[in-house]
């Protein structure tokens, strides 16, 4: 009879308690807190700013060499990758 006594209260008590309480933790760590979103807010206009600046060197450099981006794009061309080989051909 002792025994029953405690055994229900934790069946009927315990039990839904321990899962409630992990169900809320789980819902509250899955949320973002102001300072994620700041973090976030942040990092997106950080993001714009260098996309800014990106495009504003390109034309820059578009105003100076209109094909550079086909140089770019094709470094035998352009012959970087021939300058890379005879680097590596006097360092070895």
């Amino acid at each position: 009879m002792g025994s029953e006594i405690i055994v229900i209260p934790a069946i009927f008590i315990g039990l839904p308690w321990v899962v409630l309480h992990y169900i809320t933790r789980w819902k509250t760590a899955a949320t973002l807190t102001t300072d994620d979103e700041k973090l976030i807010e942040d990092l997106y206009d950080l993001a714009r700013r260098l996309d800014d600046r990106v495009d504003t060197i390109e034309r820059i450099v578009a105003a100076e060499n209109p094909n550079w981006r086909s140089l770019a794009a094709d470094p035998l061309q352009s012959g970087i990758e021939d300058r890379a080989h005879e680097s590596l051909r006097r360092i070895k």
